[in-house]
């Protein structure tokens, strides 16, 4: 990969069980670093929360302002223990975010794979999670 691909990782966090959700984006984030991608992880801000509390639409503009600077948006999906989908509206307005500034959006590794010509079998190294904190 020649260009610094940047991705934001789009997904739900407080619908659901916020813990599974950040894991969702941090396994994704080890994820696309394996295969050169530099990605943006915006429920990180759930442990600057920890320190310092700050509303909730503070942290989506902290997340716009920086996915407009991203080459991509990933969008995951995440379900709950009975299967159902996790709806979040915070992941719509990052999505219609994305595609009102040409920023293309993409719901699987795979795909963001094949649009900028990345090989899975090109993979740095494979990640390996020490242990499920979660779930």
């Amino acid at each position: 990969m020649n260009k610094e691909i940047r991705v934001y990782i789009a997904s739900p966090y407080t619908n659901g069980w916020m813990p599974a959700n950040v894991q969702l984006q941090i396994e994704t984030c080890h994820k696309l670093m394996d295969f050169g991608y530099y990605p943006f992880v915006p429920v990180l801000a759930h442990f600057l929360q920890i320190y310092s509390l700050r509303t909730e639409p503070e942290w989506l503009q902290l997340g716009f302002v920086w996915l407009k600077q991203c080459d991509a948006v990933l969008r995951l999906q995440n379900t709950d223990k009975e299967g159902n989908q996790i709806l979040s509206q915070g992941s719509d307005q990052e999505e219609a975010l994305a595609r009102e500034n040409n920023i293309p959006v993409f719901y699987s590794i795979e795909d963001l794979n094949d649009h900028f010509k990345i090989n899975p079998k090109t993979k740095r190294k494979k990640y390996k999670h020490p242990a499920k904190l979660y779930v």
